[in-house]
């Protein structure tokens, strides 16, 4: 499915592509999900299925109390939410945090607003930057080369769905890329595209929190890939996950500017030309 470089936006869901419910994004996003989980599991044993029942069962409480009190059915959109934590953190967590951290995420980065796709945050990265705020010494996972090879499929089918754009991809690459070279860090593409490739698919490029315009879409990109290079603070080629988590998040909050900037330009151009 495609998109054109117009606003494709429906007005139920302000932050949703049109063509697409939050059930069907949700869908297509854990069947994405799968994989990376299988390799967390794989790397992390047992332990990772502990993190993974307490994020869900967070997640569940507080779709739960919203449904209630707004009387709307009990949605389970909160699911990818809780994967995505789950293959973030180590399996060395306590389960407590886990808890507090996702109900903060699924809170206040997308119930509050009224639910997916009427937020402009993702849930799973307010999440994480909440945990990595809250306690000292705090550290993600998202260098495992594993789960960012078992992240390909799902990239692709989200490619395929057109729920990520390839612009966001590829400015996000290509800046994150130059800016290595100009620390100094040498261009070690593999060893870069290792690290952010699991964030980049399902935290950056979410079809909730990106930016919806295609010329938004480059500008998202490149913003975001010179973020990574600000808050990054491993010396080398890897790049820390604490650092593309805030960088996804602050990048959310510019993208409906950037979205603005884009329709602004088009509309004074038109009107230029209709003069």
């Amino acid at each position: 499915m495609r998109f054109p470089g117009h606003v494709t936006l429906t007005a139920d869901a302000p932050f949703l592509r049109r063509g697409w419910s939050a059930g069907g994004v949700t869908f297509v996003q854990v069947m994405a999900l799968l994989a990376p989980l299988g390799a967390t599991v794989f790397i992390g044993g047992n332990a990772v299925w502990w993190v993974l029942a307490t994020a869900m069962l967070a997640t569940l409480f507080w779709e739960l109390c919203f449904a209630f009190i707004r009387k709307r059915a009990l949605s389970w959109y909160g699911l990818t939410t809780a994967l995505i934590v789950t293959i973030m953190l180590p399996e060395s967590v306590p389960l407590w945090q886990v808890g507090l951290g996702v109900s903060f995420g699924v809170v206040l980065g997308e119930l509050i607003f009224g639910g997916r796709g009427f937020g402009f945050l993702n849930a799973a990265a307010v999440a994480l930057g909440f945990l990595v705020f809250s306690f000292p010494g705090f550290q993600l996972v998202g260098d495992a080369n594993i789960v960012a090879i078992a992240s390909v499929p799902g990239a692709l089918l989200l490619l395929v769905s057109g729920l990520i754009s390839g612009r966001v991809i590829v400015a996000l690459l290509v800046v994150t890329l130059l800016f290595s070279v100009i620390n100094g860090e040498g261009f070690v593409p593999l060893a870069t595209f290792g690290t952010v490739f699991f964030v980049m698919i399902f935290l950056i490029c979410d079809p909730v929190s990106s930016a919806a315009t295609n010329g938004g879409r480059w500008l998202y990109g490149a913003l975001v890939g010179a973020l990574i290079a600000l808050f990054d603070t491993v010396s080398g080629p890897g790049i820390s996950a604490t650092a593309l988590v805030f960088a996804a998040l602050l990048g959310a909050v510019f993208a409906p500017l950037l979205d603005h900037i884009i329709l602004y330009v088009k509309t004074r151009r038109r009107r230029a030309r209709n003069v």
